[in-house]
């Protein structure tokens, strides 16, 4: 296991498992066409399992958002392709077959970020734990509702894991991590997200990663039970 490299001190906080823990997206493998963007997503596809197919390859459109339907309410993300085209090709490719859906924000830090991205099926995160993306350059930095990958000191290891800045974070710009796009509708979803666990384990009571990855769901309602998740999330409109 990796150490992250992102905490709110700056030095490395959280254990990371092949997901990434701050910057996570996936490896893009050949492109697809980019399909129909109204209404995409919403429960997994029969492609989350088949990472080579088209149909979690696609390029994405060049400005798009995605409605994330959560217990606390609904945010909308905007991204764009010109900030990072391979973070937000992952990130299109995820909601469009219902990646995220059921899945919780298992580390919720006040102040500082809000973190989801770990499929609650452990047969599905399996196969994306190693799926990772090339870095893309920073363009756009990490302030207040900016959306950007996880990952960990390696090169080119964003997968599946995402966080949303709860405030001015661009310590973290020079550091790599990318924003993909950012909240523009429901910021103050984002922020009413249960955050009492603080701290992931091993260096809080929060939930681990390891656990996780490993028993998904199952672990987090079971221990973890306030978490706030998303219960759908879907690509609302692209150019």
């Amino acid at each position: 296991m990796a150490r992250s490299r992102l905490s709110k001190s700056g030095s490395g906080l959280g254990w990371l498992l092949l997901g990434c823990l701050m910057a996570g997206a996936g490896c893009v493998g050949e492109e697809g066409e980019v399909g129909e963007v109204d209404e995409g997503g919403g429960g997994p596809s029969a492609f989350l399992g088949d990472l080579v197919s088209a149909g979690v390859n696609m390029t994405a459109p060049e400005t798009f958002q995605a409605r994330f339907e959560t217990s606390k309410g609904t945010f909308v993300v905007e991204a764009h392709r010109e900030w990072a085209p391979n973070g937000v090709d992952r990130f299109y490719n995820l909601v469009e077959n219902g990646f995220f859906d059921d899945v919780r924000f298992f580390r919720v830090i006040a102040g500082f970020m809000a973190q989801f991205g770990i499929n609650g099926d452990p047969e599905i995160q399996s196969a994306w734990r190693e799926a990772n993306i090339q870095d893309d350059p920073v363009v756009m930095g990490n302030t207040r509702g900016r959306v950007s990958f996880a990952q960990t000191a390696m090169p080119n290891s964003r997968s599946t894991q995402l966080f949303i800045n709860f405030g001015d974070n661009s310590r973290l710009d020079g550091m790599g991590f990318a924003a993909i796009g950012e909240v523009v509708e429901g910021m103050e979803v984002v922020d009413a997200l249960y955050a009492e666990y603080g701290e992931g384990a091993p260096d809080g009571s929060g939930p681990s990663q390891g656990r996780i990855q490993e028993e998904g769901n199952a672990y987090l309602e079971a221990e973890f039970a306030a978490l706030d998740y998303i219960e759908r999330a879907t690509i609302s409109g692209g150019d």
